[in-house]
């Protein structure tokens, strides 16, 4: 009996023991797996920072290092994007950067290669030669950052040589031998620059040191008495832009500009250290300038502002300044608008082109303007002054603004549809003049002979349309530009215009299709909201 007991104990015993190990091994599974899960948590949390850690990195780096490219790599665009075809030499180290981040922020695809079907060009060099291949056919689409001939504004040769009052005095070598040692004679103890267009130093020498030989050079005046800030001579670099060549129409770049001073005190003088009197690479920026440092950096105003208010506090005429620069800029495009109208002409359309220049201008100590040169692809990357990103980004996007590349329409090139273009500039947008076009005269195309009508909706061909709609969407995507070709006009001087009377022509026009070219470079007269636009420019 007791046998039994005890066995049956023992039985019972051992059947309860399984269960406590059971539950035993149950919790510990159960801990081991809340352990192993809150250890996923907090890998997949040191991961997601980390992606985000590496994404910030990225983000920053793209905007001050150097673009990476691989040999050979073909890009690829996914969906369907507009394109821009960023070309240039070693573009590798990032002097285009800044190019390729805009055009990134307004939601294009990136390539570096020809080979894609792209909408926008944008070369660094002058590209009708190197890469023709890829211009003889351009769709009405494309668009390219020149414009051919453009070496008439920008050539040195070419540009000292056009006899403007802003030029300093200039003699081409040897050509003007005879007229540059008469001059010199005259003015005993004058300074020379001279220079070539494949050569960018700059050394100041007397007569009896030029090379009055040199086949393609030519010498010009030194300013010798240049106006000085803090001691420090200084150039002022204007952005222009070219839109169009037929009507021409040019804007500048009116809420900023570019100051570089030299490296160091131009006086006392010493010909032999162009540190004094060269704006080179290594130039002092702005706001190391120490009377234009608060100004720039704590009143936080922009490069052309901190000029201006310091000027005005000195007592000088700024405005004065800028009338000449904006009169200047226009005398050159005027004198070689018909050099540019010729090499227009190799191509089917000029409609495809845009381009973007800089003007350098000095001052002597009586404030008289000089230009020194036009630079073609302007310089736009930080590599030296990360303090001019703000500059180079912001000249870029008015740039594609007012060329009409930068829209808040999407992929608005090749797959633009009817009601699209409609809604942006329509017929409706560019009637203008109801003054004149509500006249009997003006009926129906019988009255297209009189000039007065000559902008009425009937009258228009279908070209003309398309030039006054490009005038009107430039005219409300200009940013921070000003159009200086044509130059603005309000409507009621518009009016002013008459056949009878050229005295009143607002517009300098002697024949109907003066009128249209000229009109049709202003939208200032493209309908009652650009009309009303206009006249608060001015």
């Amino acid at each position: 009996m007791d046998f039994k007991r005890i066995h049956s104990g023992s039985l019972s015993g051992e059947s309860l023991h399984p269960r406590k190990k059971s539950c035993r091994v149950t919790r510990l599974n159960l801990l081991i797996c809340m352990v192993l899960c809150a250890g996923f948590a907090l890998l997949g949390l040191n991961v997601y920072q980390l992606h985000q850690m590496r994404e910030e990195h990225l983000l920053h780096a793209r905007e001050d290092h150097p673009i990476t490219i691989v040999e050979g790599q073909v890009d690829k665009p996914m969906g369907n994007p507009p394109v821009v075809w960023i070309q240039g030499k070693r573009i590798e180290t990032g002097y285009l950067n800044h190019v390729k981040i805009v055009f990134e922020r307004l939601g294009f695809f990136v390539t570096h290669h020809g080979d894609v079907e792209w909408d926008v060009l944008w070369a660094h060099d002058y590209p009708f030669v190197t890469l023709k291949h890829a211009l003889v056919d351009l769709q009405p689409h494309q668009r390219v950052n020149h414009f051919p001939g453009s070496g008439y504004i920008t050539n040195k040769g070419i540009l000292a040589t056009m006899q403007l009052d802003a030029f300093p005095k200039c003699f081409r070598i040897p050509k003007d031998r005879d007229k540059l040692e008469e001059y010199a004679k005259l003015n005993p103890g004058t300074m020379w620059v001279q220079k070539n267009n494949n050569h960018r130093g700059i050394r100041i020498k007397q007569i009896e040191e030029l090379d009055l030989n040199s086949e393609g050079s030519f010498i010009q005046e030194f300013i010798s008495k240049p106006l000085l800030i803090d001691k420090r001579k200084f150039d002022i670099g204007v952005y222009v832009v070219m839109t169009s060549l037929s009507p021409l129409r040019v804007y500048m770049l009116e809420d900023e500009s570019l100051f570089r001073f030299c490296p160091e005190n131009y006086y006392p003088f010493d010909k032999d250290n162009v540190n004094k009197y060269v704006v080179h690479d290594a130039y002092t920026p702005m706001w190391k300038i120490p009377s234009l440092q608060q100004l720039y950096t704590e009143q936080n105003y922009s490069f052309k502002e901190t000029f201006n208010r310091y000027m005005k506090n000195q007592g000088y005429n700024v405005s004065k300044i800028w009338e000449d620069i904006h009169s200047t800029i226009l005398a050159v495009y005027l004198k070689k608008h018909p050099s540019l109208m010729q090499a227009g002409t190799v191509y089917k359309s000029t409609r495809n082109f845009f381009e973007l220049v800089r003007f350098d201008f000095m001052l002597d100590e009586n404030l008289k303007l000089y230009l020194m040169e036009v630079n073609m692809s302007p310089n736009l990357s930080t590599n030296h002054f990360m303090g001019n990103k703000r500059l180079y980004q912001h000249v870029i996007y008015n740039v594609l603004r007012v060329a009409r590349i930068a829209s808040m329409v999407y992929n608005q090139f090749s797959n633009i549809d009817a009601d699209t273009d409609e809604m942006l500039a329509s017929d409706r947008e560019i009637t203008v003049f109801s003054e004149w076009c509500s006249m009997p005269e003006c009926a129906g195309k019988q009255g297209c002979g009189n000039l007065r009508c000559a902008l009425c909706t009937q009258c228009l061909h279908a070209s003309q349309k398309v030039t006054l709609r490009e005038a009107y969407l430039e005219h409300y995507n200009r940013g921070g530009c000003h159009r200086l070709i044509p130059p603005a006009i309000g409507h009621e001087a518009a009016l002013t215009w008459s056949p009878e009377n050229p005295d009143t022509d607002a517009f300098g026009l002697q024949n109907q299709r003066g009128i249209v070219s000229c009109i049709c470079g202003l939208s200032a007269c493209a309908g009652k909201t650009a009309r009303s636009a206009c006249d608060n420019e001015l």
